[in-house]
């Protein structure tokens, strides 16, 4: 696909701002109404979605050229879906395909951004987003008595992700979830010093042959492991794993599953007791990447017309993902079963959520921006009244740490496992 290939969602946009907001008929007032970290942080069309159509579009037919500041604006957005969520409240569109298709060019243009050329440099070199060596990539495991997949046979690939490898602050998140597995006597292996990136990052700033390359990789590592099921505790890692590798036509022949499903599983066949009290009260925060991009990709192959005025037809119907068959009640069954704990919910939830401000290659080029989009949640979730964040995906934990660092906030960020393990 190209973003030629995208033309009528370009010229099919109306510009009617819904990709702005959450759905209207679930705005309960000006706060918290809007759903677009980029257009809300820099307060100027271009930034949102249809204003980035509306580029892309002019850029196809010439009436546009790079500059160093549109090649910003394109990146400064966290591709975090939710433009896409609320475009198909009003209209069948696809604009976070169009957002994709627009980075591709860029990067096929050699319109790159320094820090993302790091990274990526970082990636090819290391297999890793996080510029660390792949020498080191095993060393968040060390003592565990988990079984090795390079020399091992097991039941369930845990695949930790870069952010869990190589930030060491989180070792403690990704140590408890394989202890919580090996308690549920589930049959666990990892890959250690062997274990690669997912691709799926890297793709979300452009770099679409890191994500075949690794899709790949994956998939050969995967079959000539033996596991029945891969289970991740990043949302970014299971978002490539589900959806994007099934989208380039790499499905995985594997069940995958995040860590909060099989967690959950785990629960309710009495594999985990949840016995102590955590006296707590917590609001959760919905990865982006779990919850409304998380739903299956659903294939479709077909004819697209023109009907009245800009309105595109599909022959055979096209099912659209509309957000909202993403994982959000696993994480919810888990808080909800841990004796202690009070679940209050923020206003902009699942497939309305707001962004952690981490995705898309913000947290790497733009930092500033990402840690305002944090500060915004961590604004939301004090309406709450509650005592911590609980999430289910590194990179929001390290942004939403990072922003109540910054800003002196006492809020507590956790990893939904590291909730769950105090209750075992």
């Amino acid at each position: 696909m190209a973003l030629e290939d995208c033309r009528d969602d370009l010229e099919g946009c109306s510009r009617c701002s819904m990709c702005k907001f959450i759905p209207m008929e679930v705005i309960s007032g000006y706060d918290f109404a809007a759903v677009c970290p980029s257009v809300s942080k820099y307060n100027f069309h271009s930034y949102s979605a249809g204003g980035k159509l509306n580029m892309a579009l002019a850029m196809l037919d010439g009436r546009i050229n790079y500059t160093d500041k549109l090649v910003e604006m394109i990146y400064q957005c966290q591709i975090c879906g939710g433009c896409d969520v609320s475009c198909k409240y009003n209209r069948d569109m696809e604009p976070l395909e169009a957002l994709y298709q627009f980075r591709i060019k860029c990067v096929g243009d050699g319109q790159l951004l320094p820090a993302h050329m790091i990274v990526i440099d970082g990636l090819r070199k290391e297999d890793n987003m996080m510029c660390g060596s792949k020498s080191e990539r095993g060393d968040w495991a060390e003592g565990l008595d988990v079984k090795d997949l390079t020399t091992e046979k097991a039941e369930v690939y845990f695949h930790a992700g870069c952010r869990y490898c190589f930030d060491k602050e989180l070792w403690p998140a990704a140590r408890s979830a394989v202890s919580l597995l090996l308690k549920a006597g589930v049959d666990v292996g990892i890959m250690g010093k062997d274990e690669t990136c997912c691709g799926g990052r890297a793709y979300e700033i452009g770099y679409q042959g890191e994500l075949t390359k690794y899709a790949e990789h994956n998939m050969e590592m995967l079959k000539t492991a033996g596991v029945k099921i891969l289970v991740t505790p990043c949302a970014d890692c299971y978002h490539a794993f589900k959806v994007l590798y099934h989208k380039i036509g790499k499905k995985l022949d594997v069940e995958v599953l995040h860590i909060t499903e099989f967690l959950d599983r785990l629960i309710k066949e009495g594999k985990l007791k949840l016995t102590k009290q955590v006296p707590m009260t917590v609001t959760y925060h919905d990865p982006c990447h779990l919850g409304r991009m998380g739903e299956p990709w659903v294939p479709w192959e077909g004819v697209r017309t023109k009907g009245s005025g800009q309105f595109i037809l599909h022959e055979p119907p096209k099912e659209f993902r509309r957000g909202t068959h993403g994982i959000y009640e696993p994480p919810r069954n888990i808080l909800k079963s841990i004796p202690g704990i009070r679940l209050v919910e923020m206003v902009r939830i699942k497939e309305r959520a707001w962004c952690c401000g981490a995705g898309g290659g913000v947290i790497d080029a733009f930092p500033d921006f990402a840690i305002w989009t944090a500060l915004e949640r961590v604004r939301e979730a004090r309406t709450t009244e509650a005592e911590a964040i609980v999430t289910a995906c590194p990179w929001c934990k390290r942004n939403l740490s990072d922003a109540v660092k910054e800003n002196g906030d006492g809020l507590r960020i956790y990893d939904i496992v590291e909730i769950l393990e105090q209750a075992i």
